[in-house]
C-alpha cells in the first residue's frame, strides 16, 4: 500500500522535493506513525514547526471550534481571534504591530516591503539591503534574492536588485558594504539551514548600532529560530538586543499556516499604508485561533522554561556523540536547536535515521540537524542517541 501511496504521488506531483520513502499517516506527542504502522521519533518537527508536537487536545478543540464559527472572511472586516492573536503576538515577541502572513517567505516579503516603504516615506532614496552569507530566508522572489546560497538564486537570476552578503559574525565585512543606498540589514539571529550558525552577542550588538548610525533598519528572521526554540520565546531577546522588524511563522501556529511580521511603533507610522500590501487569507480566523491558542499554551505551559530545563541535556549528549564519534567533528547551536557537523555524507547519514525510526533534517555545510518538538524531554533524547548511533556506525 506505502509504494502505491508513493508511486500516485510521483506521477502527480511536481518534484521539487527530495521525499524519503515514507508515507505518514498520524502523530502523538514526540511521535510520528506511518500507515505500515511503522513509529518514527520526530526529531525534525516539520522543520521546527510542531512546536507542541502532535494531537495537542487543546489546540484540537480550539481550532475545531473555529471550524464550527468561520475559517475565512475578507481582511476588510474584524474578527475577534484576530485581534487576540495581534495582542498576544505583540506581546510574546516585544514588538508593536504585526501583520499576518500564511508563511515565512511572505513573511519576509512583508518585512522587505515595509523596508523600502520607510526609506520611501522618509525620502531616503535608499532601497538596497545587506544580507548575509549562508542566510535562508525562503523561496519566493524576494525572500530568495536575500537568501545567502548561490544554488538558490541563480537558477533564477535576475533576482531582487540591490543586496549585498556579508560574513555573518564579522562586523568589518558588514561595514564595508554600507552607503548611501542601504535601507535594512537582514539577517538570523541563529541560521538554520545555512549550517546552525550562531550570531555571537558582539555581532548583534554591532548590527544594530550600525543600523542605528546610519539610519537603517535592523530586521531579524525568526522563522525557525523563534517561538521559544533558543530558550527565549524569540530569540533576540536572549541577546537583547531588539529588531525594528521581526519575522515569524512555522512554530507561531504549530502546524496551520501562519506568519507574520511584526514592528516597532515607529516603522509601522512611516510604512506600510493601507493598500500597500495585503493577503486574502493571511490572518484568517482559523490561523488565528491557532495562534492565539499556541502562545496561551505556551504561556501557561511555561515551555520556555521547559527548553531552558532540557537543552542542557540534549548539549551534553550530543558533545558525548561528538567525543564517543569519529565522524562527529561539531556541534553547533543554542537551546533545542543544535547541528552536528559530520566527516560522512549527511544525507546518508539521515536516510539511515530514518530506517532506525528517527526524524532528523539536514543542513548546509554536511550538518544534522535537530530541532525537536519543544516538549522533548530527556528520555527522548536518549532514545534519539541510540538511534543516530546506529545511523552513525
Amino acid at each position: 500500500m506505502v509504494n502505491n501511496e508513493i508511486k500516485a504521488a510521483e506521477e502527480n506531483l511536481i518534484h521539487v522535493y527530495n521525499r524519503f520513502p515514507v508515507v505518514l499517516d498520524h502523530g502523538e506527542g514526540m511521535y510520528l506513525y506511518g500507515t505500515d504502522g511503522k513509529e518514527y521519533l520526530d526529531f525534525a518537527a516539520g522543520f521546527a514547526v510542531t512546536g507542541l508536537g502532535y494531537d495537542n487536545q487543546e489546540l484540537k478543540d480550539a481550532l475545531k471550534a473555529q471550524i464550527d464559527k468561520l475559517c475565512h472572511i475578507s481582511n476588510l472586516y474584524y474578527h475577534e481571534s484576530c485581534g487576540e492573536a495581534a495582542r498576544a503576538l505583540n506581546r510574546v515577541s516585544g514588538m508593536d504591530r504585526v501583520f499576518f502572513t500564511n508563511s515565512g517567505s511572505e513573511a519576509v516579503e512583508g518585512a522587505l516591503k515595509a523596508a523600502r516603504r520607510y526609506a520611501f516615506t522618509k525620502k531616503t532614496g535608499r532601497y538596497e539591503f545587506i544580507a548575509m552569507k549562508n542566510s535562508f530566508h525562503g523561496r519566493s522572489f524576494g525572500a530568495v534574492s536575500v537568501t545567502g546560497h548561490d544554488a538558490y538564486r541563480e537558477p533564477f537570476e535576475p533576482v531582487l536588485p540591490g543586496v549585498k552578503f556579508a560574513e555573518f559574525n564579522n562586523l568589518d565585512s558588514v561595514r564595508e558594504l554600507v552607503n548611501d543606498r542601504t535601507c535594512a540589514i537582514i539577517l538570523e539571529p541563529l541560521q538554520g539551514e545555512g549550517g546552525i550558525n550562531l550570531a555571537t552577542q558582539e555581532f548583534m550588538e554591532g548590527i544594530r548600532r550600525i543600523c542605528d548610525e546610519n539610519g537603517l533598519l535592523m530586521i531579524c528572521d525568526e522563522i525557525q529560530c523563534g517561538m521559544g526554540r533558543t530558550g527565549s520565546m524569540f530569540a533576540w531577546q536572549g541577546f537583547g538586543v531588539k529588531p525594528d522588524i521581526l519575522t515569524m511563522a512555522k512554530a507561531i501556529g504549530n502546524g496551520i499556516p501562519a506568519g507574520a511580521f511584526a514592528m516597532t511603533e515607529h516603522v509601522a507610522e512611516y510604512s506600510l499604508k493601507p493598500g500597500d500590501h495585503g493577503a486574502t487569507y493571511g490572518g484568517n480566523p482559523l490561523a488565528c485561533t491557532a495562534v492565539r491558542k499556541v502562545i496561551e499554551i505556551f504561556e501557561r505551559e511555561d515551555i520556555v522554561g521547559h527548553v531552558n530545563r532540557v537543552a542542557p541535556y540534549l548539549t551534553r549528549r550530543l558533545d558525548e556523540l561528538m567525543s564517543d564519534t569519529d565522524c562527529v567533528i561539531e556541534r553547533r547551536g543554542k537551546g533545542l536547536m543544535q547541528g552536528i557537523v559530520l566527516t560522512k555524507p549527511a544525507a546518508e547519514v539521515n536516510s539511515r535515521a530514518v530506517e532506525e525510526g528517527l526524524l532528523v533534517i539536514q543542513a548546509q555545510g554536511n550538518v544534522l540537524r535537530f530541532v525537536p518538538p519543544l516538549i522533548v524531554e530527556e528520555k527522548h533524547i536518549d532514545e534519539m542517541i541510540g538511534k543516530i548511533k546506529r545511523a552513525l556506525a
